[in-house]
């Protein structure tokens, strides 16, 4: 018998899930929640085998957040996640997790029958994994996205600076808006912002830096500049081409 917990937040799907799954005589749910965060404390108590998780809950975590704060707990816990949610956001999450092993992530559509859900969860007890290829290929199209998103490589604090910068506002008057008393606190932002765009690797000015760094938060997209002051932006392929303005 495999003691698994659930975490679902429909309470009537959540019945009908246990329901079937027990029904099979293969799985005991031992406990149940509707929420990632309590999903933790149930796990220390109950010491499940396997987590079944709907990726999106009713707390402040969603399944895959939640699986990062259980295998800090638990090392490794098997988790089958599954989900009808379309949100880059729950991908992202996934790509950036680093869960490796002992876990399948499906889509509820078509994986949610207990003869489809309990080979996944005996699985990922076993140590494999498995992705639903319509989730990897979510996972992938996120993944490309964001590389091509510079926006992914600021901190709050840093976007905030080159939103300013982008209006045309001087170092004083971003320093003055965001409360600092010292304008050299937003020159260092600058200069965080300049090396996470690759404007610091050239012998070009402040001057020059900050307008190219206003230009790639314009556009929203990864801008490279040759020696020769020629732009390039990255296409489909993954490769640089001339940039020309349309």
């Amino acid at each position: 018998m495999l003691e698994t917990m659930l975490v679902e937040d429909n309470r009537r799907l959540r019945l009908a899930v246990k329901i079937g799954l027990e029904a099979t005589g293969k799985v005991h749910i031992c406990s149940e929640t509707d929420t990632g965060e309590e999903s933790i404390e149930l796990a220390l108590v109950t010491t499940p085998a396997a987590v079944l998780m709907d990726v999106r809950l009713a707390g402040t975590l969603n399944g895959i957040q939640t699986a990062v704060s259980l295998r800090r707990e638990i090392p490794r816990m098997p988790v089958v996640f599954y989900s009808i949610q379309d949100d880059d956001q729950y991908f992202r999450d996934f790509r950036t997790s680093g869960i490796l092993s002992h876990y399948a992530y499906v889509r509820k559509s078509n994986y949610l029958l207990p003869e489809m859900i309990i080979p996944l969860l005996q699985d990922a007890v076993s140590g494999r994994s498995f992705i639903d290829p319509e989730i990897e290929n979510r996972v992938h199209e996120v993944r490309l996205l964001d590389e091509q998103d510079p926006m992914t490589l600021l901190e709050p604090n840093e976007l905030t600076v080159i939103k300013m910068i982008a209006q045309g506002l001087t170092n004083e008057q971003i320093a003055a808006r965001m409360g600092f008393r010292d304008k050299r606190t937003i020159s260092r932002t600058n200069g965080t912002i300049y090396a996470a765009w690759g404007l610091d690797e050239s012998t070009t000015d402040e001057k020059v830096a900050r307008t190219r760094a206003a230009i790639i938060y314009q556009t929203g997209r990864f801008i490279h500049w040759d020696e020769g002051g020629q732009p390039f932006v990255m296409n489909a392929s993954q490769n640089w081409i001339p940039w020309e303005i349309e």
